[in-house]
């Protein structure tokens, strides 16, 4: 799994989840519990993790729905 996007905005992340789950790219969303129980504060933030393989292809999507700055830089 690679990080693509790392925020402590939970709006961002259920529509990079939508956009990317339609597009038949498996995201797992970690620190999605710890960040709800400390109230989303920067410490804590959300990471959007997809399969390795398919990291350029969910970057290139993110891009193209004006997400890019979002974005985290390739591993």
């Amino acid at each position: 799994m690679e990080e693509i996007i790392r925020t402590p905005d939970p709006v961002l992340v259920g529509a990079v989840e939508a956009l990317l789950g339609a597009e038949g790219i498996a995201v797992l969303v970690a620190d999605r519990h710890i960040s709800a129980i400390e109230a989303r504060i920067v410490a804590f933030p959300l990471r959007v993790l997809v399969p390795a393989d398919q990291a350029d292809r969910a970057r290139r999507l993110i891009r193209e729905a004006g997400w890019g700055d979002e974005l985290r830089p390739p591993a």
